[in-house]
């Protein structure tokens, strides 16, 4: 199979579809370039062999056509500037005669950057003729946006019918890909994965489809309560949905078929109002006070999630288990976090995902303790619920 590595780039033209989706402020500063930085390595892998570049992503949610706000000449500076001073182009479109000519125009080693694909209704809609379009600019196609891979869009999937034998993801799809299918399809075991978050309506696909492949699942955060609840016990306020208490049961019943072992946890950290300055009380689980709420796991739940992580061999956490926000209520989402760094230091692979539990890991400074972090959000759930994404499967097909 072509890869990045092994593709000949010399004299030809790369087009990269990446997640420039980043945030900006009204002085068009930007807040976190995470996405850029990821970007990097697939840029510099076809310049550095003789290909040039021509970048394409969306930014933002334009609504009616080309907005200035929305406009990827405010990333072009950054862009130059992260690839060490090169003189990074912008086209005044993402297709048309001008781009075209652009793009005809690039030497080996320099960079196009295409304006927004999302000014234009065609690329959401993945429509055809607006994918040929784009892919008359390029001599080979990169997906390198998983964070877009479970859309089929025009630059994300239709487009890899018009390189039938020019398609490849970049490193970053190609590291998302390999990561969640060393957790998915081949986990070392102990497997346990950690569901935290406040709706089990959100994670129900994943969870049921994690009940094929783990040994061990901790559920945390308010979803726990719709279970607690279902099973007879007292929630006081906690956040509950009574429309999915059957459907936890149920969940209960198929991980007792399967062998598969829930942790729920034994205690929790009560609150009478959901602020900093709460009053608190550590109680069991099920016999929450009336008009309190659980916002956090109790020190009993943290030690028994701590043994349990601490014997897996491969660990999979999407969502925090507390308000990790609130100082307050953070200690058990930070014990998560310390467990599984523990875990990978001893051996264990370990995989983090989601926006809350990603955002935990930095604000607890241990990214670089754990084996993988996606930053993927919707695709990476859409995986881990074992759908196709259309993105991956426009270039292995």
């Amino acid at each position: 199979m072509q890869t990045i590595e092994n593709y000949d780039f010399s004299g030809k033209k790369a087009l990269i579809r990446v997640d420039f989706n980043v945030p900006l402020d009204e002085k068009f500063v930007i807040g976190d370039d995470t996405r850029m930085t990821a970007a990097l390595p697939t840029i510099k892998q076809v310049i550095e062999n003789g290909g040039a570049a021509i970048i394409m992503s969306h930014l933002g949610r334009p609504k009616k056509g080309p907005e200035d706000k929305f406009s990827m000449r405010h990333l072009v500076p950054h862009l130059s500037e992260l690839l060490g001073g090169i003189k990074v182009k912008i086209a005044p479109d993402c297709i048309g005669e001008a781009t075209q000519e652009m793009a005809d125009a690039l030497k080996p080693g320099e960079v196009l950057v295409l304006e927004n694909l999302r000014f234009h209704p065609e690329e959401e809609g993945g429509n055809v003729e607006f994918a040929k379009q784009l892919a008359a600019l390029g001599d080979c196609w990169i997906n390198d946006a998983f964070g877009t891979a479970h859309r089929a869009h025009a630059s994300t999937a239709v487009i890899a019918q018009f390189f039938p034998n020019d398609k490849l993801f970049g490193y970053l799809v190609d590291s998302e890909v390999k990561s969640l299918d060393k957790v998915l399809k081949a986990p070392k075991r102990p497997f346990t994965a950690i569901m935290g978050g406040s709706k089990v309506s959100s994670k129900i696909t994943i969870i049921e489809n994690l009940l094929n492949s783990v040994d061990n699942l901790i559920i945390g955060g308010g979803m726990i309560f719709t279970f607690v609840k279902a099973q007879g016990g007292k929630i006081g306020s906690s956040l509950c949905e009574d429309d999915y208490m059957p459907l936890a049961l149920e969940i209960l019943k198929k991980a007792e078929q399967k062998g598969v072992k829930i942790i729920l946890g034994i205690d929790v950290v009560e609150a009478d109002a959901f602020a900093e300055t709460a009053n608190t009380k550590i109680v069991p689980t099920d016999k929450i006070d009336d008009g309190w709420s659980g916002l956090d796991v109790g020190p009993e739940t943290i030690k028994i999630f701590n043994k349990v992580i601490g014997e897996s061999n491969t660990i999979l956490w999407n969502g925090p288990v507390g308000v990790f926000e609130m100082e307050k209520f953070s200690a058990g989402t930070r014990a998560i976090g310390d467990a599984i760094v523990k875990a990978t230091s001893k051996g264990a692979f370990s995989l983090v995902g989601g926006g809350d539990s990603v955002a935990a890991v930095n604000k607890f400074g241990i990214a670089d303790e754990v084996s993988y972090i996606s930053t993927a959000g919707g695709a990476m759930l859409e995986y881990l619920e074992g759908r196709v994404l259309p993105g991956i499967a426009a270039v292995l097909d």
